[in-house]
C-alpha cells in the first residue's frame, strides 16, 4: 500500500540509529528514497551505519547525515532538529528509539534509575518537543513512532527501571496521539513500536528472537494500515500469546488478584490456563 508520508521523499529522522531496530529503520528509510538523519550518541558508531545508509540513499538521489547527539539533552535535540531542517528539509518520520537497559530492580542505584528515565523517557519527550511542532506547521501528513516494550504493558520482574520508562512511553504516545488528533490543522499521527524478543548490539542471534528487519518490516506494514499500537510478536510468542498476556496484566486489577500474578505462585495454574499454547 502507498503512504502519504512513506511514499513522501520527505526526511526521517531516527534516534538510537547507529544499530539494531534504528539502523535497520534507517536502512528501509532509505530504500523507501527519503532522505535520513542518524542520531546516536556517539560519532564512533554513528560512522560505519551512516556509510551504509548513505550507499542506500545515494542509489536513490536522497542524502543521509549523523548527528552525534544525546537524546536526554534537550539543548543538543533542539540543534539537531535545526540542523535537521537545514541540510535534509522537511521531517516527515521521527522515530525515537534511543533507549538505554541501565537500571535494575526496585532498589537499583538512584543514579541507575535517573538514567535510565532521562534516556528511555525523557530522551522521547525531547525529541517529540524539538521536532514534532516544526512536523505540524509543515500541514503536511507526518508520523512520530516512539518505541515502547512489552515490558511496559505487562511489567514482568527484573528490570523495574526498564518497565517504568517504557510504561511512561506508552502513556505519553496515548497522550500524544489524543493531542495531535484534536489540533485543528494538525496532520501528523503518533504511533507505539512494541517489538518483541529481538536481536540487537553485538549479541549472537538467538532462534527464538526475530531481527531488526523483521521488526521493521512490521513496523511498515503497520503504519500503512493507520494502526497506532505495532505490537511485535517474535519466534516463540504469537500474537495469540501477546494478547493473551496483555488481557491476563489487565485482569489483576478488574478481577482484584495479586499485582503480578503472573508470576505469583498461588496464580500459576490458572494463568496457564488462560494462555493459548506456543
Amino acid at each position: 500500500m502507498s503512504h502519504p508520508v512513506l511514499d513522501s521523499r520527505r526526511a526521517a529522522v531516527v534516534t538510537g540509529a547507529a544499530s539494531g531496530i534504528g539502523l535497520a529503520a534507517c536502512l528501509r528509510f532509505a530504500e523507501l528514497g527519503m532522505p535520513v538523519c542518524l542520531v546516536d550518541v556517539s560519532d564512533e558508531a554513528l560512522k560505519p551505519a551512516l556509510d551504509r545508509v548513505a550507499e542506500r540513499t545515494t542509489a536513490h538521489g536522497a542524502q543521509a547525515v549523523a548527528i552525534a547527539a544525546d537524546v536526554s539533552n534537550a539543548a543538543e535535540m533542539d540543534a539537531a532538529a535545526a540542523t535537521v531542517e537545514d541540510r535534509l528539509g522537511p521531517v516527515g518520520v521521527l522515530m525515537n528509539n534511543a533507549v538505554t537497559r541501565t537500571g535494575g530492580g526496585v532498589w537499583a542505584r538512584p543514579e541507575d534509575w535517573r538514567q535510565a528515565l532521562a534516556v528511555n523517557f525523557w530522551g522521547v519527550l525531547h525529541g517529540v518537543n524539538a521536532f514534532v511542532p516544526r512536523m505540524i506547521e509543515q500541514g503536511e501528513p507526518a508520523l512520530v513512532v516512539n518505541c515502547g516494550s512489552k515490558q511496559g504493558i505487562t511489567n514482568p520482574p527484573g528490570n523495574a527501571a526498564y518497565n517504568v520508562t517504557k510504561s511512561a512511553v506508552k502513556t505519553y504516545t496515548e497522550a500524544l496521539q489524543h493531542e495531535l488528533r484534536n489540533t485543528e490543522g494538525c496532520r501528523v499521527s503518533a504511533h507505539l513500536l512494541v517489538p518483541g524478543w529481538t536481536t540487537t548490539g553485538d549479541r549472537p542471534h538467538a532462534p527464538g528472537a526475530w531481527l531488526p528487519d523483521q521488526v521493521v518490516e512490521r513496523m511498515e506494514a503497520s503504519l500503512r494500515a493507520g494502526d497506532f499500537y505495532i505490537v511485535c510478536p517474535d519466534n516463540e510468542v504469537t500474537p495469540e500469546m501477546d494478547r493473551a498476556r496483555i488481557l491476563w496484566g489487565a485482569g489483576d486489577i478488574t478481577e482484584n488478584r495479586p499485582p503480578l500474578s503472573r508470576w505469583h505462585p498461588d496464580w500459576k495454574d490458572a494463568f496457564a490456563a488462560f494462555e493459548p499454547p506456543e
